[in-house]
């Protein structure tokens, strides 16, 4: 049983340094969305930022969603 909370503290704390990863990988210019990284961290990350970004009201061009994830995956780990 412990081997399994400390498998799902892992993956919460790898899902969280992703959403980090892909925050910086849209702040750089060169990388678009054809980069093999790039579509890797956001297809591990998307199933978790999307659904935020769809319930979120626009904030004026500044997308707070993957700090909002970013919340969620701590609390869940919390519960968890």
């Amino acid at each position: 049983m412990l081997e399994l909370i400390q498998l799902l503290d892992v993956v919460f704390q790898v899902l969280t340094l992703l959403v980090v990863i892909r925050v910086i990988l849209s702040w750089v210019p060169g990388l678009g969305p054809d980069h093999p990284a790039v579509r890797v961290v956001y297809r591990l990350t998307s199933p978790i930022i999307d659904p935020v970004r769809r319930l979120m009201p626009p904030t004026g061009g500044l997308d707070l969603s993957p700090i909002v994830a970013m919340l969620l995956l701590w609390l869940a780990q919390k519960v968890l």
